[in-house]
Parts: structure tokens; sequence; C-alpha cells
């Protein structure tokens, strides 16, 4: 009887490391995740930033007015432009006195 009770012993303790082992790896990760989390939410915070910024860099006016500031453009008037079909066609030009 005696070497079962201490075979059994031994798988006891085996058991309750096991356990305490599993235990303090589930912590850890579970620490790791909610560290992971909270830059998760800063990065999708940045991302909404960003793309609140790409949007006002790319709005029609303001590329507009750039090009017309700095760099001297302007709309071309109807006789300099020429409307192309996709397959190439040219569509006829409206009549000008």
């Amino acid at each position: 009887m005696t070497r079962l009770n201490l075979f059994l012993l031994v798988i006891l303790i085996a058991c309750a490391l096991a356990l305490i082992t599993s235990q303090h790896k589930a912590r850890k990760f579970y620490g790791e995740l909610q560290k992971e989390e909270v830059l998760s939410r800063k990065l999708e915070v940045e991302w909404g930033q960003l793309q609140l910024e790409q949007s006002t860099w790319a709005m029609h006016s303001r590329i507009e007015a750039e090009a017309t500031q700095k760099l001297g453009m302007q709309v071309p008037g109807p006789n300099r432009t020429q409307v192309i079909l996709p397959h190439g066609e040219r569509v006829a030009k409206p009549v000008t006195e």
C-alpha cells in the first residue's frame, strides 16, 4: 500500500505543478492580450486621423486652389478642350463663331 500511496503522491504533485504552470502562462498571455488590445485601439484612432487628413488634402477645391495659386495653372477654355470616349473616338466640338 505504501508504494501505491507514494506513486499517487508523485502524480498528485506533478498534476499540481502542471496546473500552477498553466495558470501562470494563462495570466501572462492575458496580460499580453490586454496590451495588444490597447495598442490596437491606438492604431485605429491614428488610422482614422490619417484618413481624415488624407481626405482634407485630397479635396478638389484645395487641389484647384493650390494649382491656381502656387503653380499658376488655369482651367483651359472650351476651344482647347477635347472629349475622348473610352474607345478612342472623339466627340465633335461644338461650332463656335
